[in-house]
This record gives structure tokens, C-alpha cells and sequence, in this order.
């Protein structure tokens, strides 16, 4: 069972709101209530991320996201059902939380499949792709790989494994080319890190994807990271969403905002239909994560130089599912030397607030 205090909001409450109670719960949940505590419903994590990905504004009421959904009638189920009862009603409707009513049917407390089926390790691997050149970080590069250089008092690479490890992933392969063998030399086997690592070395450069096609076969799906991204995303809640949307292949997305300095004219054929004075243009960005069934690896030419848009493109005119997944949590490519300075300065933050 969970403590419910920390799960509950009113229907005037904003979404951003929303998300920032299921930020601080950990449980994945909020539950929307009336003052007599009867369920108006509830909003996941991944309806907030769905609600992100629909342009959904943050500072609306949840009261407004919840009409908007189709699901009037959250499921729920009296105090005392049985936890086997519970975790059928689980598996047949896909959810992961059931509220818990009274004879009234006043909400009194929820369960959570974690409370079920303790799930220490997730069932995917991970493949972080190091083999790149960091040309774009020279002459930081000329002596170490990109992954390796230091965030604070550690390797980026170090930063990624541990936040991996903390996510469940205990299997991971890291693909290596360029001064592969620092990486190795430090990380060894993982074992002193807590993980199990394999080194899937390059010979050549085999594009952002093509290393996967030296992996080992197996029914896993995998977990792919650029090495150089720092973030927090929640990966559990990643594959949750991979599976409930039958994807083949997850993106995960962040949003991307830039302001336009000119007034923009908007078109069709020679007539004007209106003009925007300097408009904010929002986009989805590619953030480097993806997470893939076994059957899309099969994809991967072997030893053949490939990348992660080829993949995609194939996948999609195949009629198979792409998803995406945005990434609300913090995120940072550190690719550029803008970048890796901030990344710094962000970890030196954290550090101070923990």
C-alpha cells in the first residue's frame, strides 16, 4: 500500500502542478479528487507526457486535461480486494496503479504494481555509443574520448552508468573506436561500478547505429544512449511507455523553443492568410535515447556503416510503430563546448542541493 497524502490534487490545480506532485511521489500517479474525496480521476506519468507531446498548456487545470480524456471512469477497486485480484486487474487493463475505495467509494488509499511484483532489475540492455570523435570538443578530445572527459570530479561516462544503474539496467555493452581503450581500461568488466559491461569495439566507424549489429543475439529489448548526454529521464518510465504503445522503436524527444526576430508571413500559393510578429517556434528534438524490440536490431546491416535516421525511415515505411518520448526531466548534450561548460556548471548545482 502507499501513503496517500502525497498522491492527491484538486481538479483547480495546473498540469505543471500535476507533474511536479508525481515528480516528488516517485509513484507515477497523482489522484484527482473532489473535497469529499471521490475520485474525478488521475493522470500518470504518461499522460503528462502525452499532454506534452499534444501542446497541451502546463498552466491549464488538470480538471481541464481530464475532460479531454476519454477515460471518464478510472478504475478502481474496493479496500479489500485480494493482491492477486489486484494484480489481474492489472495485467487485463494495463495500468500500474489501482485506487482503493471504501463502501462509500471515497478513495482511501492506492496500489501500486511495484507494491506487487518487485522489480529490482529492469528485463533490457543498455548500449551506450562511445566511439565517437569529439571533434567538436578539440583539442579537449585530442587526449581523452568524449564519454571520458570529466563533469565535476567524474567522467561523463561514470555519470551515465551510474544513472542506469540507479534505473534498474545492470547490462550494459558499450560501444567503443576512438581511444577505446582508455574507456576500457577504466571500467574493466563494470563489476566496481555495479554493472556488467561489454565492450563492442569498432574496428571502423560504423555510424550511430551500426554497432548493434556486433551485439550478441538476444530477446532483450535494448536501451540505446549517445555517450554524451547527461540527464535524469526516468528509463523505467520509458519502457513503460514503449510497451504501452506498442512500439517497435521509442524516441525519446525533448522540447526545443527559438524565438523568430521577424514577422513571420504565412502563405498559400501568392495569397497572404496572416502574418505572426516574431512568433515562438516549439519543435521536438532528438535527444539521444531510443529504445528498441530485438526484432529492430535484426535491421542493422552487419559491419556496415549505418545511422539511427536510416533505422527509423526503414521501420516506419515497414507500417511498424515509431514512438516518441518526451523527456521532461533534465537533459544536456554535451557535445559542444558550450554545452560541456554548463554541464559543469548544472552538476556542481546538484551536487550542492543534494
Amino acid at each position: 500500500m502507499s501513503n496517500l497524502t502525497n498522491l492527491v490534487i484538486g481538479p483547480a490545480s495546473s498540469v505543471r502542478e500535476v507533474m511536479e506532485l508525481i515528480d516528488r511521489s516517485g509513484k507515477g500517479i497523482a489522484l484527482v479528487l473532489d473535497e469529499s474525496q471521490h475520485l474525478l480521476g488521475t493522470v500518470t506519468d504518461g499522460d503528462i507526457r502525452r499532454a506534452i507531446l499534444a501542446g497541451t498548456d502546463l498552466n491549464s487545470s488538470v480538471g481541464q486535461l481530464l475532460l479531454q480524456r476519454q477515460d471518464h471512469n478510472p478504475l478502481t477497486a474496493p479496500l479489500d480486494t485480494s493482491d492477486t485480484m489486484l494484480l489481474h486487474l492489472m495485467n487485463e487493463s494495463g495500468v500500474r496503479q489501482i485506487p482503493l475505495v471504501d463502501e462509500d467509494n471515497r478513495v482511501v488509499d492506492v496500489t501500486l504494481l511495484s507494491d506487487l511484483v518487485k522489480e529490482f532489475e529492469l528485463p533490457i540492455r543498455a548500449v551506450v555509443m562511445a566511439g565517437g570523435l569529439g571533434t567538436r570538443l578539440r583539442p579537449l578530445t585530442d587526449t581523452l574520448p568524449k564519454p571520458m572527459l570529466p563533469v565535476g570530479s567524474r567522467p561523463l561516462l561514470e555519470l551515465i552508468v551510474e544513472r542506469l544503474k540507479q534505473s534498474g539496467i545492470r547490462r550494459l555493452n558499450v560501444a567503443t573506436h576512438y581511444k577505446g581503450e582508455i574507456i576500457a581500461d577504466h571500467f574493466k568488466d563494470g563489476q566496481d561500478f555495479g554493472v556488467e559491461i561489454t565492450y563492442v569495439k569498432e574496428d571502423q566507424p560504423l555510424g550511430t547505429v551500426g554497432a548493434l549489429s556486433l551485439l550478441e543475439d538476444s530477446e532483450d529489448p535494448l536501451l540505446v544512449i549517445n555517450g554524451d548526454i547527461l540527464t535524469h529521464v526516468d528509463f523505467r518510465e520509458m519502457l513503460n511507455f514503449h510497451r504501452e504503445h506498442n512500439a517497435e522503436l521509442t524516441i525519446a524527444v525533448r522540447q526545443y523553443e527559438f524565438n523568430v526576430p521577424y514577422g513571420v508571413v504565412e502563405t498559400d500559393g501568392v495569397s497572404v492568410k496572416g502574418i505572426s510578429e516574431k512568433p515562438t517556434v516549439r519543435q521536438f528534438i532528438n535527444a539521444g535515447i531510443y529504445l528498441l524490440n530485438p526484432s529492430v536490431r535484426r535491421l542493422v546491416p552487419v559491419q556496415q556503416q549505418y545511422d539511427m535516421p536510416d533505422l527509423i525511415h526503414r521501420i516506419i515505411s515497414e507500417g511498424r510503430q515509431v514512438v516518441c518520448f518526451p523527456v521532461r526531466e533534465y537533459w544536456l548534450d554535451i557535445g559542444i563546448a558550450d554545452h560541456y561548460i554548463q554541464a559543469q556548471s548544472d552538476v556542481k548545482e546538484m551536487l550542492d542541493h543534494k
